[in-house]
Formats: C-alpha cells, sequence, structure tokens
C-alpha cells in the first residue's frame, strides 16, 4: 500500500500527525487553564488514542467483508473508533481519583481523541511521503488539521459533554447520560465522514464550516460546564 517505507518518511510522517494534535491539544488544555489536569493523566490519556488505533484497523477491516459500502459501513466504522477511545479512556484514566469536576471528563476524552487522530493522520500521511509527493502531503495534512481531527475531539467531547453534565447524578442516569453521548458521536462521525466520501470537492469547505459551526457550540458548552457546582448534598452523599 505504502511501498517501501524509509525510517525518514516514517518520521516525517509521524511529526505531520503528531504536531497538529499537539496544537491542538494545546489549546484545548487552555480553555481548562484554572484548574489543569496531572500531566501525567494527559500524557497517558494522549498515548491511549493512539493505542486505541491498534484494535480499530483490523475490526474496520474485517467489517468490510461483510458489508458493502454505504451508510451502514460508514456508521459501522464510527462505532468502531468512538466506541473503542471510550472503552480504553474508561479502562485507563476515566476511573481514576483525579477526575474530580464535571470539566475533565471532556478535557481527557478530547486528548484521547487527538492521540488517535494523531496517529490516524501519521497513516494518512505514510503514502504521499513515501512517495515523495510534498505539496500533497501539506494538503493532506491540512485538510486533516481543519477537518478530520476535529470531528474526533467534536465526538468525544460530545460523550464527554454528556459524562460531565450527569457528574453529580445517580448511577443509572450518569449511564444513561453516556449512552445517549455515545449515540451522538457516532452519528455525527458517520455523518460527517459520509458527507467527506459523497461530497465533492468544491463543497468540502461546507463541511468542515458544519465542523467549524460545532467546534463553537463546544466552546459554549465547556463554558457552561465549567459553572456546574457541587450540590451542597454531594459531600454528604459521597461520606455514606
Amino acid at each position: 500500500m505504502f511501498g517501501e517505507i524509509s525510517a525518514l518518511s516514517a518520521f516525517l510522517a509521524f511529526l505531520g500527525g503528531l504536531l497538529p494534535a499537539l496544537v491542538w491539544l494545546a489549546f484545548w488544555l487552555f480553555e481548562d487553564k484554572k484548574r489543569p489536569e496531572p500531566r501525567g493523566l494527559i500524557i497517558l490519556a494522549f498515548l491511549t488514542g493512539m493505542i486505541a488505533v491498534a484494535p480499530v484497523l483490523p475490526l474496520q477491516s474485517f467489517i468490510v467483508q461483510f458489508v458493502p459500502m454505504s451508510f451502514l459501513l460508514i456508521l459501522l466504522w464510527a462505532a468502531i473508533e468512538e466506541g473503542m477511545k471510550f472503552i480504553l479512556a474508561y479502562a485507563t484514566v476515566l476511573r481514576r481519583h483525579a477526575l474530580d469536576e464535571p470539566i475533565d471528563y471532556p478535557m481527557y476524552l478530547i486528548t484521547v481523541a487527538l492521540g488517535f487522530s494523531a496517529l490516524e493522520n501519521t497513516l494518512f500521511l505514510l503514502e504521499p511521503v513515501t512517495g515523495g509527493k510534498v505539496s500533497e502531503s501539506f494538503i493532506t495534512g491540512d485538510l486533516r488539521f481543519l477537518g478530520a481531527t476535529l470531528i474526533h475531539v467534536l465526538s468525544s467531547a460530545i460523550v464527554g459533554g454528556a459524562l460531565a453534565f450527569s457528574f453529580y447524578r445517580e448511577g443509572v442516569l450518569k449511564i444513561w447520560y453516556g449512552a445517549v453521548g455515545i449515540i451522538l458521536a457516532i452519528t455525527l462521525h458517520a455523518l460527517f465522514n459520509f458527507l467527506i466520501i459523497s461530497t465533492g470537492a468544491d463543497r468540502l469547505l461546507t463541511v468542515f464550516l458544519g465542523v467549524w459551526v460545532g467546534i463553537i457550540a463546544l466552546l459554549l458548552t465547556l463554558e457552561r460546564v465549567k459553572n456546574i457546582y457541587r450540590p451542597a448534598w454531594w459531600e454528604k452523599f459521597k461520606l455514606l
């Protein structure tokens, strides 16, 4: 698929995938600068997202054998990606005591999404970089910086936001909020991928514009999440 990949090509593709993700990570962490998360857990969350790519690719290839190219296949691909990101995030960071306020959920899940995007973008860049197609590499990197990376962020943030709004609620409601968040994230991700595949190049900007509108909505939502305060009964409840 990629031809003969040299160490230099792999390194350049990795930088091309990693650096934009780190730029976005710095931007989102700035949103939580008043009470920043432990650096070690942020690194763990980012690495978790990168690791999630490994099981996603064979699972998506397996599904292709049974489902023809259609919206259903795109929906299943999105479900695999969003499901794996959340499962691994839950296994590594979401159950830790460091998550002590609602905003922590979207912050960690956004970080996981950026780690996933960093490695996914690396794989997309391997072919043009290996083939010496410098201009194509820049175009691919720019498009993924503006579109694919942000749809990962937006999808994971929807799950994180749902969990944030359920932070001080009972266990059953947390599960319900989380399930609704995951369903919405999968639907949004699948719709984006479907539009990218079916829309002509002249309309890509419109699709990306929709993602940016979503990012603006996310920024406004995060401000609201920051203002979710601990109910008076919460401390008594935790002592039981």
